[in-house]
């Protein structure tokens, strides 16, 4: 089972899963915990291979990785600890994670937070891709990460969170990234899915500016799904819980009040 960490509150029912990228871990989401805490029950997860949740000698996750067997990871913690429903909020490729969690187990669902949202790979997206799947054997997995860090995060303001996900990533082993670089062989079609069908559980999308890479989609997404709602942080990049703390919890705790 995948390691996780859980807060309950005093008073309060709702839960609040947060799920982080690729590459990442529970620690992403220090800077949302405190303000969070006050209001939610609380999940934090290392996905498979991340953080604490280190396959042991004998390798529980030694099966092929897909976004499915990712997902029922998740759905196992859940029923471990008798979590009904939840809230989720992701980062990054958490989002595809969380949509496709919402698409398997959508009463499991509440109300979906996709920050950094991946909705599709433009044409830059998919030459990394490609760049990834040549050399994933061949270079350190380190040097790839940071290029793609780079790309993903580019501007001067997005530098904390390029240094805190290749800090995260270096706690990886290769073999581990090269199973989780093979799932990109899922994301297009499950993207176009996702894209083109109206799940109808809310949703907030809340994106940074600078997310050139990703923003144009979810815009176009947001005004077609009725249950979406799109909060755009100006100047920020794409990992916007870190690099814009304080709007992402105010924004993102309202919204979820709101639709008590």
């Amino acid at each position: 089972m995948l390691h996780y960490t859980i807060y309950r509150h005093d008073v309060s029912e709702d839960w609040v899963t947060f799920v982080h990228g690729a590459g990442g871990s529970s620690t992403i989401w220090y800077k949302q915990l405190r303000d969070f805490k006050k209001n939610f029950n609380i999940l934090l997860l290392d996905l498979r291979g991340h953080g604490n949740s280190k396959p042991h000698i004998k390798d529980v996750f030694s099966e092929k990785y897909t976004f499915d067997s990712i997902t029922d990871d998740i759905v196992e913690v859940l029923d471990h600890e008798h979590i009904e429903s939840s809230h989720f909020i992701g980062i990054s490729l958490g989002t595809i994670l969380i949509r496709n969690l919402a698409e398997n187990y959508s009463d499991r669902v509440k109300s979906m937070v996709m920050g950094g949202a991946i909705m599709k790979l433009n044409l830059r997206s998919q030459v990394l891709m490609r760049l990834g799947i040549v050399f994933k054997s061949i270079v350190p997995y380190l040097w790839l990460y940071k290029f793609f860090a780079f790309v993903i995060m580019p501007n001067k303001n997005h530098k904390e969170s390029r240094l805190l996900f290749v800090r995260e990533a270096k706690k990886l082993y290769q073999k581990e990234f090269i199973r989780w670089f093979k799932l990109t062989s899922e994301i297009n079609p499950l993207l176009r899915f996702f894209r083109a069908v109206d799940i109808k559980i809310p949703t907030y999308y809340i994106m940074g500016g600078e997310d050139y890479l990703f923003l144009p989609t979810i815009k176009k997404v947001s005004n077609t799904h009725t249950e979406s709602t799109l909060y755009v942080i100006e100047n920020c990049g794409h990992v916007v819980n870190v690099e814009a703390p304080s709007v992402f919890n105010e924004k993102v705790i309202d919204y979820l009040q709101n639709l008590k």
